[in-house]
């Protein structure tokens, strides 16, 4: 699996929370499955260049 996620970061984002171990994997899969929607968009509307409208 690619790590799409920075787990520091989250970790960071999240400070006064407590992250479950298998959370990142779980954020990973989500992160994957929106870039992956997006990249779709583009590519239905003749675009190699993925824009926030895509999201």
């Amino acid at each position: 699996m690619a790590d799409h996620i920075i787990k520091a970061a989250v970790k960071e984002y999240l400070d006064d929370k407590n992250v479950a171990s298998d959370f990142y994997d779980a954020l990973d899969d989500e992160v994957a499955e929106v870039l992956d929607d997006a990249a779709r968009r583009a590519e239905a509307n003749d675009r190699k260049t993925v824009q926030p409208r895509d999201l």
